[in-house]
């Protein structure tokens, strides 16, 4: 049967690669598809519609451009209006093999779709007419070049395939369990979704798992077309007896428990394939590394100094593995260490519009993003807390960020966001001069020892006012000095103390 990876007419099987390749398909689809809206163009159309959306999928994951959203929601409003003569087509198919000519339960069944299949053809023609084409292609020139920044085949796609991998796992056990229609119709579209991030992303795990997933999804595929078969049959009320009735739902049920048992056999025990797949993704720390690089790229892609972004990082890991520890630790939360990093990492996003407050606009985007695997909505609450103090007014209890916290997780984001204050000030003229830092305490004082700092120079003010909300976490003053060489002491000594005979 075709399914959604039929084979496409030979004069026109051209390697299938890259996004600028199946939306440059999409706009040659359109027109082949509009001559008659034949089963093979409607179908084909819909392919590369597809392929888009899911390529969008993966990439508005590290990049935050509009367009990618604006694109994909064009091609599912031509991908959904589609849907519906698609599936009369394949009913058709199906219809033609299961029954015989002579049968009237056949003939009653291709009459009622092909009076459906004609109406339909015309609210194609109509959303076809609505498809902004010249918009379709003027992404079609910008999004492929984004798409180019971002190397496949890295962790940062491989952790995205995992977190694919997760959701579709859940839902196969989930049909396993309960078998109903819903359930393995999810399990297609999520194991779909996974294997279009491998397909688009990951080259050298697709050479290994493109066969496998291909004939996984058009086994699903199968299935859904005859759960909708059977579905449209009794709507269209084609069976006179009780006989003819039994007699199709026996036929549709043996190709049904065919396809399902196929898929059973190949992906439960200890040999499933889910388990090969699984073995070749991120383990352990790599899970963690995948969600960093993640967050590392959707940063670049916001903030116009993402340099700066990434030494505030370093100087704020600084202070903290130097700064004493205060409160007990909370086992719900996770390492402050980690929040401290990623918010330093995305503290400056929202500096891409340009707005004097763009702390706040850091804070709303940051709430905005889904949480990658490993991370949940209340890590990204957090990480925005940070962000959003890490300059202009101090936190204060009744603000409406920090009622939602409770009263540890409130302290921890606080001194978190202190000390991304401080370390941001250690490099406001984004020189990148101050680049070692040492903690100490001197007769009740925080002593940060700054390798590049003078007191003289115009950064000392600002130092000055940043240190101040650690200054309230810690209740005591802090001091941001020099920090003086090592080798600059060791030749200011006199020649005597260095044990060289005086020339």
């Amino acid at each position: 049967m075709p399914t959604e990876a039929t084979q496409i007419s030979p004069k026109r099987d051209l390697p299938k690669a890259g996004l600028g390749f199946w939306m440059e398909r999409v706009i040659e689809e359109c027109d082949h598809a509009s001559v008659n809206f034949a089963a093979d163009p409607v179908h084909d159309l819909r392919v590369a519609l597809r392929r888009c959306r899911s390529m969008a999928d993966g990439l508005m994951a590290m990049d935050p451009d509009p367009g990618w959203k604006q694109m994909k929601k064009a091609g599912k409003r031509l991908f959904g209006r589609l849907g519906e003569l698609r599936d009369v087509q394949v009913m058709d198919e199906w219809v033609r093999r299961l029954g015989s000519p002579d049968d009237p339960v056949t003939s009653s069944l291709l009459q009622s779709l092909s009076g459906r299949e004609a109406m339909l053809k015309q609210e194609a023609a109509q959303a076809l007419q609505e498809f902004d084409r010249k918009q379709w292609k003027r992404w079609s020139t910008l999004l492929p070049r984004r798409a180019a920044r971002i190397p496949t085949g890295g962790l940062v796609f491989k952790h995205l395939a995992l977190e694919r991998w997760t959701q579709a796992y859940a839902l196969h056990r989930r049909a396993l369990q309960n078998r109903s229609q819903t359930a393995f119709h999810s399990l297609r579209i999520g194991l779909k979704r996974f294997r279009y991030i491998a397909e688009n992303f990951l080259p050298e795990q697709h050479a290994a798992w493109g066969r496998d997933l291909k004939e996984l999804q058009d086994l699903l595929g199968e299935v859904h077309d005859l759960d909708v078969l059977w579905a449209t049959a009794l709507r269209a009320q084609v069976f006179a007896d009780h006989d003819s009735h039994a007699r199709w739902r026996q036929r549709i049920r043996m190709e049904h428990d065919q396809r399902t048992t196929a898929y059973r056999t190949r992906m439960t025990g200890r040999h499933s394939l889910w388990n090969v797949w699984r073995e070749q993704l991120p383990q352990d720390r790599q899970i963690e590394a995948g969600a960093l690089g993640r967050f590392r790229l959707w940063a670049a892609n916001l903030d116009p100094e993402f340099r700066h972004s990434v030494h505030v990082a370093r100087l704020a890991l600084q202070l903290y593995d130097g700064l004493p520890r205060v409160g007990g630790v909370d086992t719900e939360l996770r390492d402050p260490r980690d929040l401290l990093h990623v918010s330093a990492l995305l503290h400056d996003v929202g500096r891409s519009g340009k707005d004097k407050a763009y702390h706040k606009t850091s804070y709303r985007l940051i709430r905005k993003i889904t949480p990658p695997l490993g991370w949940t909505a209340h890590d990204l609450a957090l990480l925005a807390i940070i962000a959003r103090y890490h300059r202009g007014a101090l936190p204060r209890t009744g603000q409406k960020a920090l009622r939602s916290l409770a009263l540890g997780q409130r302290r921890v984001a606080v001194r978190l966001a202190a000390i991304l204050r401080l370390a941001s000030a250690l490099d406001a003229d984004r020189s990148g001069r101050i680049q070692h830092l040492e903690v100490g305490e001197r007769n009740g004082f925080l002593v940060v020892s700054a390798r590049g700092y003078s007191a003289l120079d115009g950064m000392a003010e600002t130092i000055a006012s940043a240190r101040h909300l650690l200054e309230i976490v810690y209740r005591r003053p802090v001091m941001v000095k020099e920090l003086k060489s090592r080798t600059a002491k060791v030749l200011s000594m006199p020649v005597r103390k260095r044990g060289l005979s005086a020339r």
